[in-house]
């Protein structure tokens, strides 16, 4: 087993294009350290519907140049496969360490294997990139990011032709691809035939950015806004002075790309303290709204002043919000979410008489939904322009938010006032969010198999009316691996993150609400049913 772990990595690292990496192997070798070394060649770091995503380091279980390449032969083995063999593939990448070197072997790759490569001129937000698949009429896109994960991870998303995210079998037939190449020697490299492009690609983004917007609408709101060391900024900027709003005030610690994410233990805005840099600016200039990108700037968070401090809304929140101003707009079309989102869009889409979805997680379901008009996630992740990006885009979700901001500031109105309008005339949807870290991943499997095995019967005293194992599949869904409650007022969703070692349970409880009146004891209702609901779930799942 030793000699046979120690060969493996002898092997890998006499492949391995990147000194750096080489380095690192070598010292583990000479040290014979071989609990590391066993992480690291544990297996191969799973291609999924979310491409690629781990740690930057040595060996198949890390993100790195090698299993770079081994993924961008896979992905152009796939293309040709599918009749795609000359196509343009397009590649984006953000301000990570190692995302350069990774979009540039990918472009290297894809030109050794016949396809046009094209590669965006410098770290740009994913949003560019998906909006650059459609544009240029690509069979591919790739972005090399890892969104909001920790500055040591990356990751590697692949978009198809149509401008989405991979989907099953697309997954499946890539990862087998990746798993048949046996040796980078057989991959060819060459050092140039690929094209880098200028900015017309970025400017005709910028340019349909206006179309979000209504004609002639106010532009006052008054905004600071955070890119968390991301590469949001410039994109955003141009974007808000096109439209003609107050330029934002910046964040300024936290306003240039910053691979190792110095002021945030996450550089996510739902994280604790992430927003408290932002918190601190608009104590200093009073602004209207606060709005935040995470790095890759494809999630939008706003902040409001609520009783004299400021608070994060809730990606629910801005959901429906920005439903609520689309619908007063007259929009048309299918408003769509996925199943761990506030139930509040469709009864907003209801009562505008609109069509409404229910996807599984993820931007990859959301985008592919017939004739979507507005699509959104928890998790802050706003489609608002699905004809011109078909995924989640947190540049023309801060221009919408703040343009119904400034219609509310014109009539002397904020958003809260429009949260509680809308509490009033559908009920208080109230949601919440249990998510359990681990070390070990070992610790979600007991979770959902304690779950399946013996499902709570009553949450929070609430019965619960149904329980569904999603694993199966329902008429309106594909499997996917996740539990549903339905209870009397209440809805709970268990799941494993797709991105991160996490297990994550969606809570929303529905208070009716007879008048504004109503309000405060209708919320302090919510608050301490979705209370008991996290503690009644956290035993049963023994988490």
């Amino acid at each position: 087993m030793h000699d046979d772990l120690i060969a493996r990595a002898r092997t890998w690292q006499a492949e391995d294009p990147d000194p750096e990496t080489r380095d690192e192997l070598a010292k583990l070798i000479d040290a014979g350290d071989l609990t590391e070394l066993s992480a690291r060649f544990s297996g191969t770091l799973q291609f999924g519907t979310a491409g690629l995503r781990g740690e930057l380091g040595a060996g198949p279980m890390r993100m790195n140049r090698s299993v770079v390449i081994r993924a961008a032969a896979g992905l152009a083995a796939y293309l040709k496969n599918h009749g795609h063999g000359t196509g343009t593939v397009v590649i984006g990448y953000d301000a990570r360490h190692k995302s350069a070197d990774f979009a540039h072997d990918t472009a290297a790759v894809m030109t050794g294997a016949g396809l046009t490569a094209v590669v965006l001129p410098r770290p740009l937000p994913t949003p560019v990139l998906a909006f650059a698949v459609r544009h240029l009429g690509a069979v591919a896109g790739v972005e090399v990011t890892a969104s909001h994960n920790p500055p040591r991870d990356n990751g590697y998303k692949v978009y198809l032709g149509d401008g989405s995210q991979i989907v099953p079998p697309a997954d499946a037939e890539i990862a087998a691809e990746i798993q048949a190449v046996t040796t980078l020697h057989d991959v060819p490299r060459p050092d140039t035939g690929w094209e880098t492009l200028d900015d017309t690609v970025l400017e005709a983004y910028l340019a349909r950015t206006d179309a979000v917007l209504a004609p002639g609408s106010p532009r006052t709101a008054r905004t600071v806004y955070t890119a968390m060391h991301g590469v949001g900024r410039d994109t955003l900027l141009a974007a808000f002075a096109r439209a003609g709003f107050p330029t934002p005030a910046l964040v300024a610690e936290q306003a240039d790309p910053d691979p190792d994410f110095p002021t945030v233990a996450f550089p996510n805005p739902e994280e604790p303290g992430a927003m408290d840099l932002a918190f601190a600016k608009a104590r200093e200039t009073d602004p209207d709204l606060i709005i935040a990108n995470d790095p890759d700037a494809d999630r939008c968070a706003a902040a409001v002043k609520d009783n004299g401090a400021w608070r994060m809304l809730r990606g629910d929140e801005v959901g429906s919000l920005l439903a609520a101003h689309l619908v007063r707009r007259g929009a048309t079309g299918v408003f769509a979410e996925s199943i761990v989102s506030s139930s509040l869009l469709g009864r907003i889409a209801e009562r505008a008489g609109l069509p409404y979805e229910e996807t599984l997680t993820g931007f990859k379901w959301i985008a592919r939904v017939d004739g979507l008009r507005y699509g959104y996630e928890e998790a802050l992740g706003y489609c608002v322009d699905p004809d011109g990006v078909r995924d989640k885009d947190g540049i023309t979700a801060a221009l919408l938010i703040t343009e119904l901001a400034s219609v509310l500031k014109e009539e002397g109105r904020t958003l809260l006032d429009l949260l509680d309008d809308l509490a009033v005339e559908h009920g208080l949807h109230a949601t919440d969010q249990l998510a359990v870290r681990v070390q070990d991943l070992s610790v979600i499997a007991r979770a959902m198999r304690k779950l399946r095995e013996h499902p709570p019967a009553e949450l929070a005293g609430l019965p619960v009316t149904k329980a569904e194992d999603l694993t199966q599949g329902t008429d309106r869904l594909p499997p996917t691996d996740g539990l549903r409650y339905t209870l009397t007022g209440a809805r709970v969703i268990v799941r494993p993150s797709g991105t991160e070692p996490k297990l994550k349970c969606y809570l929303e409880v529905v208070v009716p609400v007879a008048d504004h009146t109503a309000l405060p004891a209708a919320r302090a209702t919510a608050a301490g049913l979705l209370t008991a609901i996290k503690h009644d779930l956290s035993a049963a799942a023994g988490i």
